[in-house]
């Protein structure tokens, strides 16, 4: 969307944001509004209101004699909230695989390969739309109305430490897309219900654990991790 069909404000918020989870804004990345309002073509006030914006969500934060930053991870609260989301998405697709029609199955296939070639296109962000999209799918047709406020609360949660996993554990990327092929498969095949559920949970549990493997946190249990960078 282009910035004359959106307020000033919103139109730096998303050009911040989509910069940030793309991964040319990095964590650690020292914010110059100067700059950034010289380079969106905006005066200073539109791109301050936006960092406050995005202060809220958790994606930049104010440290002393730095000034506005993009935000690192708390790796321990990372890993656990991923963790959570797994256990709780393993249940959801187990409970939504009865449920699901050629339809959902057509669509998912779609969600996949768009994942795909938005990889191919570095575009990272549309990347994990496409995945959420796809996980959605599923879940809304578990017939669990708690379990699915469950993985909307822990969704949340996950927006605030970070959107994406992806852009931490870039190596995930596509083996991802090749776990997704597995599920979709099962789904098709009517597997067993316990069987559904141990492969989608260990889809994210593989997330969690690339990222914890990736490196050491530090001693206050805060990683810096670069993100990939779009090409």
């Amino acid at each position: 969307m282009k910035k004359n069909t959106m307020s000033k404000t919103q139109y730096a918020y998303n050009s911040i944001r989509s910069r940030i989870l793309e991964g040319t804004y990095g964590p650690g990345h020292r914010l110059v509004i100067d700059q950034i309002a010289k380079d969106l073509g905006l005066s200073i006030i539109p791109v301050r209101e936006a960092i406050r914006q995005l202060e809220s969500d958790g994606l930049i934060q104010y440290k002393p004699y730095s000034g506005a930053i993009v935000s690192t991870i708390n790796e321990k609260e990372y890993s656990e909230t991923l963790s959570v989301w797994a256990v709780l998405e393993g249940y959801a697709t187990a409970l939504g695989a009865q449920y699901l029609v050629e339809e959902d199955l057509i669509r998912l296939e779609t969600l996949n390969e768009q994942m795909n070639q938005a990889l191919n296109d570095f575009e990272f962000e549309a990347f994990g739309s496409f995945n959420q999209e796809f996980h959605r799918v599923i879940c809304d047709k578990c017939h669990n109305d708690y379990v699915r406020d469950e993985i909307q609360r822990v969704a949340s949660r996950m927006d605030t430490l970070r959107r994406s996993a992806f852009t931490f554990v870039p190596q995930r990327i596509r083996r991802s897309i090749e776990e997704h092929s597995r599920i979709i498969q099962l789904l098709r095949e009517k597997a067993q219900p316990s069987e559904i559920e141990a492969v989608a949970r260990e889809h994210k549990m593989n997330t969690v654990r690339a990222f914890q493997n990736r490196q050491e946190p530090s001693e206050n249990g805060i990683t810096d991790i670069s993100l990939p960078q779009k090409r």
